[in-house]
């Protein structure tokens, strides 16, 4: 009987995914992911600190950013590897949280992740890393609630110490004492106490920016100001005790909300139209006045002689509308923006009102002053002097636009501290001393944890005296003599607090020195560092789908081909 032989394998492949898709797998994958979250650590490395660099990131369009904001240098990079992109996200996280911290939560999970590849050429699994870095994450976080010391938010020369804290590594160091006044001013003018705790947004902080003069000429004012100008060139420009009115409906004839035509085949009737028109703008003007009057009369004021009217109106103010009103003497300014129209409502305490029709007496906010000045090249109107406005304005000033812009984000981080201080209640010390701190403590926990977890806890210590170490090497100091120092000096029962002096370049009592975070931007920065570096070692297959732009010429080269072939 004969035999068959087996079948012959054709050789044809198997194709699962899909043509010019790429797959990286096991350790590979997982250092090529290691690699870019370093190579974006190490970018933002160089700026940490009051010592270090600042980045110029130039985009597309040829538009040019300088900084040493890390969300800012994060956004402004085009980052394209995905392991990278989620460092990104994880740093946006951060800056939307707690407003600062960002380089360390970067710094930390790119030096989290160069420990873990010395643990992984050891055979350690990723994931025994990530269950000790867990753990110790949770340990260092409790521990840091434990060491953090209460303040008094009344406290305004610790919360400016904050703020200065926050300032110190940005571009606009030496107008710190300045900015940071007006920081802690503007936090606790907008701070409400809700129940047992203080709640502050910081939207309510408006920030205009306008180059020319110094970052000295820079201002708090107690109120709001309108990046816009009154509207008619007959109305006051300056009103002082002004009744404020708010308005989310046009000063015009609105139009009906179908199409229609109105015929007129007499110039009489022309006439009576116009007029009817002027009669229903002049009646909306009046009963504003008639209003705001009341309401003057009621407080004890007369207007004209000591208190004035001034109309915010949202949406437009009719030509005929606005002769009616500076008659009157009523200044008005249009097409304001709705956050500025709410800014304003918090800080005159008026009612935003959508028909003149419903306007009453208690609905009109109060300043003391009201006023167009011209700032740089623009007109804008200033509302200060109020009574206790819930909105409050900074207006930045700097020689440079690009400086200008540098100041803002400066005082968003300095405002953002202040603001997590209060919320917190309670502060630790910063240059370096609390890593140390911590990673002390973990060092001490690590054998009672045991295992190969242990080796994974220690990796997590070593990762954070990277923090100091990165701030002397950017200081031009020796790191391992800066870091051999400090661990002497925790070791001493008083010792806590002590840290780089990276100005003096020796180991200081930065408690004493002034030199004080809210807990809450240490806490979130080492969650953000350790959730970003065990998400990244969690990972051990990358999958890229084909760029489309591949994918469309590939096919017109195929396209080409069949052409060709006809």
């Amino acid at each position: 009987m004969a035999r068959v032989a087996p079948a012959e394998p054709t050789g044809i492949p198997v194709l699962i995914l899909k043509e010019g898709t790429t797959r990286t797998y096991g350790r590979d994958a997982l250092r090529t992911n290691i690699m870019a979250v370093r190579a974006i650590a190490e970018t933002l490395r160089t700026t940490y600190g009051p010592k270090g660099m600042d980045k110029m990131l130039v985009d597309s369009l040829g538009e040019i950013t300088i900084t040493n904001d890390g969300a800012t240098i994060l956004d402004k990079m085009d980052v394209q590897h995905p392991a990278a992109k989620m460092v990104v996200q994880i740093a946006k996280g951060q800056d939307e949280e707690v407003g600062d911290g960002t380089k360390t939560a970067v710094i930390f999970a790119g030096e989290l992740l160069r420990n873990a590849e010395e643990l992984l050429d050891k055979n350690i699994h990723p994931t025994i890393i990530v269950s000790g870095y867990k753990k110790a994450m949770e340990a260092a976080i409790k521990k840091l609630y434990e060491i953090a010391e209460p303040i008094d938010i009344n406290d305004d020369e610790v919360l400016k110490k904050i703020a200065k804290t926050s300032l110190t590594s940005k571009a606009v160091h030496g107008a710190r004492d300045y900015l940071a006044e007006i920081a802690v001013k503007a936090v606790k003018q907008i701070a409400e106490k809700r129940g047992d705790k203080w709640y502050i947004d910081l939207d309510n902080i408006q920030i205009i920016k306008k180059h020319g003069g110094s970052l000295m000429d820079s201002k708090l004012i107690n109120g709001v100001v309108i990046d816009k100008e009154v509207v008619h060139p007959g109305m006051p420009k300056r009103v002082e005790n002004a009744f404020i009115v708010l308005l989310d409906a046009p000063l015009e004839v609105e139009k009906p909300e179908i199409d229609a035509e109105i015929r007129i085949n007499d110039p009489s009737l022309l006439r009576k139209f116009l007029e009817e028109e002027e009669r229903i703008l002049k009646e909306m003007v009046d009963r504003i006045y008639e209003v705001a009057k009341k309401r003057i009369e009621q407080e004890g004021f007369k207007l004209g002689e000591n208190a004035g009217i001034v109309v915010f109106c949202q949406k437009g103010i009719d030509e005929v509308a606005q002769h009616f009103l500076a008659k009157k003497g009523i200044m008005a300014v249009r097409r304001v923006k709705r956050s500025d129209m709410e800014k304003l409502a918090r800080a005159t305490g008026a009612r935003i009102v959508s028909n003149v029709e419903d306007l009453s007496p208690e609905d009109l906010g109060f300043a003391g002053l009201v006023e167009e000045r011209k700032v740089g090249e623009d007109k804008m109107v200033f509302v200060e002097k109020c009574k206790n406005p819930k909105a409050v304005t900074i207006l930045l000033r700097g020689g440079l636009e690009r400086l200008v812009d540098e100041a803002e984000r400066s005082i968003r981080d300095a405002l953002s501290a202040v603001a997590d201080a209060i919320r917190d209640g309670k502060i630790v010390s910063g240059g370096g001393a609390v890593e140390v701190e911590l990673a002390k403590y973990l060092r001490e926990i690590a054998p009672k944890i045991g295992g190969k977890e242990q080796l994974a806890v220690e990796a997590f210590a070593k990762a954070l005296e990277a923090l100091p170490m990165a701030l002397a090497e950017n200081a031009g100091l020796d790191p391992i003599e800066i870091i051999m120092k400090l661990r002497a000096a925790h070791e001493k029962p008083e010792g806590k607090w002590y840290g780089i002096d990276v100005f003096s370049g020796d180991i200081k009592n930065m408690m004493e020195l002034g030199v004080i975070e809210p807990v809450s931007i240490k806490a979130n920065a080492i969650k953000a560092g350790t959730e970003a570096a065990t998400m990244i070692l969690r990972i051990d297959d990358v999958i890229a789908a084909a760029r489309k732009e591949e994918e469309e010429e590939k096919k017109e080269e195929k396209r080409e081909e069949e052409e060709e072939k006809e």
